[in-house]
């Protein structure tokens, strides 16, 4: 889990190994990843907000919660619920299939939140995409931006992407693959989310 100090010490180290990092990292200044307790909520309005804008988004999840008195429901109420209400509220078929898939995860224990902070990295990206909806890079974000994971590349991040090509250079978006090159070549383990954060915060469009 992130804090300010471990932060502060994350720029410091890619301030010193990777020089076209650095300036991003003076502008910016201080790196914000802060982290959040209640994972299925979490998980659950991901979903929700799937390609959706951020207002648009807000907007549902009020209505979400006003379905269930205010409150967020439990893995067993939300696979209970009605679907046609759920969709009322204004969330598409496949995606309220996806939000009942992560509450069966939740309740028979094959997505086990109890440890999920404890996990190794691939261990959970693997239990996060075993449901319904949830790709690798929902996965990554989660990591990121709800555990506060420091190790987390987003290599299937469009914005990452761009903002590497700009940053050294490339001729063209670099694949997954490059991305994991370039991120090793200039020494960014064990702090790859924290260098994503300024690489975001230079395109001015964090995804958080």
């Amino acid at each position: 889990m992130a804090s300010a100090r471990e932060l502060a010490k994350a720029e410091v180290y890619l301030a010193r190994k990777d020089k076209h990092l650095a300036p991003i990292i003076k502008k910016y200044g201080p790196c914000s990843l802060e982290t959040h307790k209640n994972y299925y909520g979490r998980l659950v309005r991901s979903i929700v907000g799937q390609q959706l804008s951020v207002k648009a988004a807000a907007s549902i999840w009020q209505r979400v919660l006003a379905l269930f008195d205010g409150e967020l429901p439990s893995p067993e109420k939300l696979l209970k619920a009605d679907p046609e209400k759920l969709r009322a509220c204004g969330i598409s078929y496949p995606k309220i299939g996806y939000m009942k898939d992560l509450a069966q995860h939740i309740i028979d224990g094959r997505l086990d939140l109890e440890h999920i902070s404890n996990m190794p990295n691939d261990q959970l990206i693997e239990q996060l995409t075993a449901v319904k909806g949830i790709g690798e890079w929902s996965a990554h974000m989660f990591m990121i931006f709800t555990l506060g994971r420091l190790d987390v590349l987003p290599v299937g991040d469009l914005g990452i992407r761009k903002a590497m090509m700009r940053l050294y250079g490339l001729p063209e978006m670099p694949d997954p693959a490059m991305c994991i090159t370039i991120a090793n070549k200039h020494g960014w383990h064990p702090y790859e989310s924290v260098a994503a954060w300024y690489l975001w915060q230079s395109l001015d469009n964090s995804p958080n």
